[in-house]
């Protein structure tokens, strides 16, 4: 069982700038893929950025050039630093992990970018 927990979220300004970490816990034989996905109010989860254990990324369009993740395997740890924060940046960001086959998530932590 691998347990994920987030820190890092905040009331921010736009334009403003946050670090989101996560770290991972447990039994864990290895990680594969880890990122961050989030909620907004309203609606459905939706990636933000995801990175394999070969740094391959895939970012969501809305995120590009702005968000940037980083991962340290030895750590088991998966972070995300938000430049240039907008108010559609809002929601719950939510860490993500896949280990044999197997989906794990965070409990959220609180993202709110206000004008």
């Amino acid at each position: 069982q691998v347990q994920l927990v987030e820190s890092g979220g905040a009331l921010v300004q736009a334009g403003g700038s946050l670090r989101l970490s996560c770290a991972a816990s447990g039994t864990i034989f290895r990680l594969g893929v880890m990122g961050w996905y989030r909620q907004a109010p309203g609606n459905q989860r939706e990636l933000v950025v995801i990175m394999n254990s070969a740094s391959n990324t895939n970012y969501a369009g809305s995120v590009k050039g702005r968000f940037t993740i980083s991962r340290d395997n030895g750590k088991n740890t998966v972070d995300l630093q938000m430049n240039n924060l907008k108010v559609e940046d809002t929601g719950v960001y939510y860490c993500y992990a896949m280990s044999l086959g197997h989906e794990y998530w965070g409990q959220g932590t609180q993202v709110t970018v206000s004008s």
